[in-house]
């Protein structure tokens, strides 16, 4: 069963658009977890930055890192906008059954 993107908050669609547009601008046919996280790296509001900096991360390094494998993925042009991939989805059920279980 594919996951319903409508199940999301307002936000977290943001983000799945932001990776669709991420996987599209380099071409890839799936948005995996990678897109994701270069899209809410590159969020101007939001708690992600906040978060990694709270934790003391290198966000521009973690974002080179981001980029450089988003580089590696295959890619293809024309055809269908990208699709979610099976680890995306999986990534994002998790999300739900946690969201559920803090009752959220």
């Amino acid at each position: 069963m594919a996951f319903r993107l409508d199940k999301l908050t307002i936000k977290a669609q943001e983000a799945v658009d932001r990776a669709q547009d991420v996987a599209a601008d380099h071409g890839n046919p799936q948005i995996t977890a990678l897109h994701l996280l270069a899209g809410l790296l590159n969020e101007r509001e939001g708690i992600v930055k906040p978060i990694f900096d709270k934790i003391g991360a290198n966000i521009p390094q973690l974002d080179q890192i981001v980029q450089s494998e988003i580089s590696r993925l295959p890619s293809a042009s024309g055809g269908a906008p990208p699709q979610l991939s099976q680890e995306l989805s999986s990534v994002l059920e998790a999300a739900a059954r946690e969201a559920d279980a803090m009752k959220d």
